[in-house]
């Protein structure tokens, strides 16, 4: 089996993983299923599959706890498929390290798109050349160009905008960043963010007042959207 395509679908709703099956394999996608947390972090571990789309409602232990086990070794995408659709369920699972959220009922062609992403954003963390559009960022040489000309950046800036590009598609909440990039002692900050991040949209956006790249996510944080 490739893990380069496969997907573990780990959902206790029989329906779901019917629907998802169908849809994933008719995308080229192989598709390995369990019921529950427990067999779902064992397949995990035996497979090591692309990808993992993740329900939070599941019958023996609950989804942000499978959630956390994976975290502590799987470095794959993990996609959440749930029923809870509160601001406060998508904060947690972003924050445990989660790639992307998605609540039920669901559009499948989004579902793919957001799998087409976070496997996108899963290579990117590999590079050392980020290109979107006429923006390109090195990371190696810890410079960013607009239309092939050097961008002004802090050494904060360019912190701030290579951790956003290299999680492209993700939504990154405001903890996460401030803890990624200030530290522990900031994660209550997000006016502090809040400045930053327009100050990077001044450099990098065509419009600052309509930013194509640096996207608000209203009450969430920030994603990166590089297409």
């Amino acid at each position: 089996m490739d893990a380069r395509q496969t997907i573990l679908i780990i959902d206790d709703e029989i329906q779901i993983r019917r629907l998802l099956e169908i849809t994933l394999s008719a995308n080229d996608y192989k598709i390995i299923e369990a019921d529950n947390g427990k067999d779902g972090c064992t397949m995990a571990a035996s497979f090591n599959p692309a990808l993992i789309i993740l329900d939070l409602g599941l019958p023996d232990q609950d989804g942000l706890d499978v959630l956390n086990k994976l975290r502590e070794w799987f470095t794959n995408p993990v996609i959440i498929l749930s029923a809870r659709n509160s601001e406060e369920y998508i904060i947690k699972a972003l924050d445990r390290g989660a790639n992307d959220y998605l609540t039920k009922p669901f559009r499948t062609v989004e579902l793919l798109a957001r799998i087409r992403v976070a496997m996108r954003q899963n290579s990117r963390q590999q590079e050392a050349r980020l290109e979107f559009g006429n923006l390109t960022i090195d990371l190696d040489k810890h410079l960013a160009y607009k239309n092939a000309e050097i961008i002004k950046l802090t050494s904060t800036e360019f912190s701030l905008l290579a951790l956003m590009a290299k999680n492209e598609g993700r939504v990154l909440t405001h903890t996460y960043i401030l803890k990624e990039i200030w530290g522990y002692g900031y994660t209550e900050q997000t006016q502090y963010l809040r400045v930053f991040i327009a100050q990077l949209r001044k450099k990098i956006e065509d419009d600052p007042s309509k930013p194509t790249l640096l996207i608000t996510e209203s009450g969430i944080g920030y994603r990166f959207s590089g297409i």
